[in-house]
């Protein structure tokens, strides 16, 4: 395994990070490809034992089952010490006023909640969903920076926005003296290269790390155009996410994988992993093999002219993810 700094932080995390929306009570949440704690278990023991220190979730995933059935696998068999743990805020918890969303009042009560299902006193780290925009940021990042004051986050991280929305809350956090934001979770892949325009070079600038969400695209890029699986059945958000003109590049991936000798993912992360401001794809897993193609994307160089082949066929897509 190898390992990283996070961002301009002191942390050290392993360069894959294992997502968690795969893992949670199915009927709870709306994702019936989930997999239960019994299922989840041995993934989570697979990744820590790989060398994996970093693991993400959110309070709205499987409606804060996924957060309690992690907590328990990584204290079962983890050092919490040695764990870096990532949650996040702002989808609807309960219904009614106060919910959802990053209100003060929503982030006091939430990472309480999250803290009591993932069975710890604090998370490394802990970051809104996506942006608010029925809150004042001020009131947002005061809250957070309360947060980490009051030793319930180590830092502070932030998901799919407008590159203008982050710089901006940036610069307030700076100009006020609260905490800033270490990381950016944003959605990124060969598929999905938007970010390059403006996100990409603002996180290298302020020395933010990036820990890209569906680095293999829900999937689409380790197998054929055409096949399928259970999630991509019942995945409605990752239908608005890509198009057909995107086969092509996944033909490409597949091409230089079947050059190579290896499994699809690989070429794919081992792509992502060449961007420097990248510290860690966040990558689902529901098979063994998908921690251990990733760990081997590590040790993957490609060429230049392997990249080349792999981006040529990239055309401009709208925006997607933010919502």
């Amino acid at each position: 395994m190898q390992y990283a700094k996070l961002g301009s932080t002191g942390l050290d995390v392993s360069r894959i990070c294992l997502g968690c929306m795969s893992y949670g009570v199915p009927e709870r949440g709306g994702h019936p490809w989930t997999l239960n704690e019994e299922q989840a278990r041995p993934f989570i023991k697979h990744a820590v034992e790989a060398g994996v220190n970093f693991f993400d979730t959110a309070n709205v995933y499987s409606d804060g089952t996924s957060e309690e059935i992690v907590g328990r696998a990584l204290r079962d068999f983890a050092d919490r010490d040695e764990i870096v743990l990532a949650t996040k805020v702002h989808g609807r918890m309960r219904p009614g006023p106060n919910g959802a969303g990053l209100s003060r009042k929503a982030i006091l009560t939430e990472i309480d909640h999250s803290l009591r299902r993932l069975g710890t006193d604090y998370v490394d780290l802990y970051q809104i969903h996506r942006w608010d925009p029925a809150t004042p940021i001020e009131e947002t990042l005061e809250a957070l920076h309360d947060v980490v004051k009051a030793g319930k986050a180590r830092h502070i991280g932030a998901s799919s926005m407008y590159a203008w929305q982050f710089s901006k809350a940036l610069y307030i956090a700076e100009r006020r003296g609260w905490t800033r934001f270490a990381t950016m979770q944003n959605h990124y892949n060969l598929l999905y290269r938007e970010e390059e325009r403006e996100m990409l070079p603002l996180c290298a600038d302020q020395g933010v790390g990036v820990i890209p969400w569906s680095p293999l695209a829900r999937g689409r890029l380790t197998r054929p155009w055409d096949a399928s699986s259970a999630r991509a059945e019942t995945d409605e958000f990752a239908r608005r996410l890509y198009a057909d003109g995107d086969r092509l590049i996944v033909e490409q991936v597949a091409k230089v994988a079947e050059g190579r000798g290896v499994p699809p993912a690989q070429v794919a992360l081992a792509w992502m992993l060449t961007n420097p401001v990248v510290t860690a794809p966040i990558i689902g897993a529901t098979k063994t093999q998908h921690i251990d193609d990733a760990i081997a994307a590590l040790a993957i160089e490609l060429t230049d002219e392997e990249k080349a082949a792999l981006e040529q066929h990239y055309t401009p897509h709208s925006i997607a993810g933010f919502a």
